[in-house]
C-alpha cells in the first residue's frame, strides 16, 4: 500500500447501527441510508456496498455526481437513488431514463423534468419539496397552486413519488418551537395536496436528529445520515435516547477507524524546541515519534499541541504545530516504541478510544464537518 494512513468501514457496526434505526422507526417505514459528503467521509462506493448487503434499500445524496457514483457502485437494481440537492437540467435525462430520483423545488426545474420527460417519452419520479420554515429551498404556499396545476396537467410523464420539507435544527431543543410550527405547516400542505386529489406515495421529513427526537416525523420514509455512521447529531440527541434508562449506554458503534504508522523516533533534551516555531518546548528529556499525517490528509492544523492518538494501547499527545503531512507525538512514557508500529486516529486500541467527537471538542469542528473532510484517497478498507 502506497498510502501513509487507511480507513477501516466496519460491517458489524452498521449492522448494530441499522438494527437500532430499525427498532425505532419498526418495519413499514424505509430506511434511506444519506450518503452525500462522499459518505460522510466513510467512502461512498465502499459504504455502499456494505449497506446493501445489510438489507438498505434506498440511498439519498446530494447530488447528480453524487447519484451517478451510487449507480455505478449499486449491486442491487431494486436499489433506490434521490438526489435532494443539485441536478443540472442538462443531467435530467440521464436521470429519468434510470429511474433515478430527485427533489424539486423550484419552478425552473419542475418545468424542465416535464419537457425532458416528454422528450424522451419516460416518466420522471419527484419528489416536490414545500418551504416549512428553515428558508433554504422548497415551494413557497404563493406558488403550490401552480405546482399542483402543473402536476396534474402532466400527469401522463411525472410520477408524484414524494412530498418533502427539512428541519431547521431537530438536533436541539432551543429549535424546539420552530421545528414544531414546521412540522404543522408540512402537515397543512399535505392536506392542500389532498384535498387537490394530488397524494404522494410516500411523505418524508425527518433526519437523524428528528427520528430520535420527535417521532412523528417518521411518516412513510427517514432520511438518516450521521446516525447510521455511528455518530450522534448531538450531545442533546444522545440524552435524549438514553433518559430513563437504568442503565444508559451509547447503543451505536462506529463504523469507522483511521490508522497509521509511526515513521520514526528519536531523543530530544530538554530546553529544545519541538517542530516549526516555539510553540512547544521540553521541559524534560523526551523521545518523540513522527506519524505521517498531517492537515494535508484531514488531521488538523488546530489540533497542535491538543490532540491524542493511540500507540501500544495509551494516549499520546501531539506536540508542537501539525504539519502538512506529518505530526509529532509525546511517547516519552510508552515504552518499546518502534518504527512501524501501528498509530489510531480515530477508533480503539487495546481498551482504549479516540473519538471524532473529542476531535470536534479540540479543533471546534462537528462530527459533520471533520468526517467529510477526510480525504477521498485515503484507501477505505472493509472489516467485519
Amino acid at each position: 500500500m502506497f498510502h501513509t494512513s487507511f480507513i477501516e468501514i466496519s460491517k458489524s457496526a452498521l449492522k448494530n447501527n441499522i438494527n437500532f434505526l430499525r427498532k425505532k422507526i419498526g418495519d413499514n417505514v424505509i430506511l434511506s441510508s444519506v450518503v452525500k459528503g462522499n459518505a460522510y467521509g466513510h467512502g461512498l462506493e465502499q459504504f455502499v456496498g456494505i449497506a446493501e448487503s445489510l438489507g438498505i434499500r434506498h440511498f439519498s445524496v446530494f447530488s447528480a455526481e453524487e447519484a451517478f457514483r451510487v449507480f455505478q457502485a449499486r449491486k442491487v437494481n431494486k436499489t433506490t437513488i434521490l438526489i435532494m440537492g443539485q441536478i443540472d437540467n442538462e443531467q435530467m435525462e440521464w436521470a429519468i431514463r434510470e429511474n433515478i430520483e430527485f427533489y424539486v423545488f423550484e419552478l425552473d426545474r419542475l418545468y424542465a423534468a416535464i419537457k425532458i420527460a416528454r422528450q424522451i417519452g419516460k416518466k420522471a419520479i419527484l419528489h416536490i419539496e414545500v418551504e416549512t420554515g428553515m428558508n433554504r429551498t422548497g415551494f413557497e404556499k404563493n406558488v403550490i397552486a401552480k405546482v399542483v396545476a402543473l402536476l396534474k396537467d402532466n400527469e401522463d410523464c411525472l410520477t408524484f413519488k414524494g412530498l418533502c420539507t427539512h428541519y431547521a435544527g431537530a438536533e436541539s431543543i432551543s429549535n424546539y418551537v420552530r421545528v414544531c410550527n414546521q412540522i404543522k405547516r408540512f402537515q397543512e400542505f399535505t392536506a392542500y395536496f389532498k384535498n387537490e386529489d394530488l397524494v404522494p406515495q410516500i411523505r418524508h421529513t425527518s433526519c437523524s436528529a428528528s427520528t430520535i427526537s420527535y417521532p412523528e416525523t417518521h411518516m412513510d420514509m427517514v432520511r438518516v445520515g450521521i446516525l447510521l455512521y455511528g455518530f450522534w447529531p448531538s450531545r442533546e440527541t444522545l440524552i435524549e435516547e438514553l433518559k430513563g434508562l437504568d442503565n444508559p449506554k451509547d447503543p451505536l458503534k462506529r463504523v469507522i477507524s483511521w490508522k497509521s504508522k509511526i515513521m520514526s523516533t528519536k531523543n530530544v533534551r530538554a530546553g529544545e524546541f519541538i517542530g516549526y516555531g516555539t510553540s512547544y518546548q521540553a521541559s524534560g528529556n523526551m523521545c518523540i515519534a513522527t506519524v505521517p499525517v498531517g492537515y494535508g490528509y484531514g488531521f488538523s492544523r488546530s489540533l497542535s499541541n491538543v490532540g491524542r492518538i493511540l500507540i501500544r494501547g495509551k494516549r499520546a499527545g501531539v506536540l508542537g504545530v501539525v504539519n502538512m503531512n506529518l505530526m509529532i507525538i509525546d511517547i516519552t512514557e510508552i515504552k518499546g516504541v518502534q518504527k512501524g508500529d501501528e498509530v489510531v486516529l480515530i477508533g480503539t486500541q487495546k481498551k482504549q478510544s479516540v473519538s471524532v467527537a473529542s476531535f470536534g471538542e479540540l479543533s471546534n469542528q462537528p462530527n459533520y464537518e471533520l468526517l467529510t473532510r477526510l480525504p477521498a484517497d485515503i484507501p477505505r478498507l472493509i472489516a467485519r
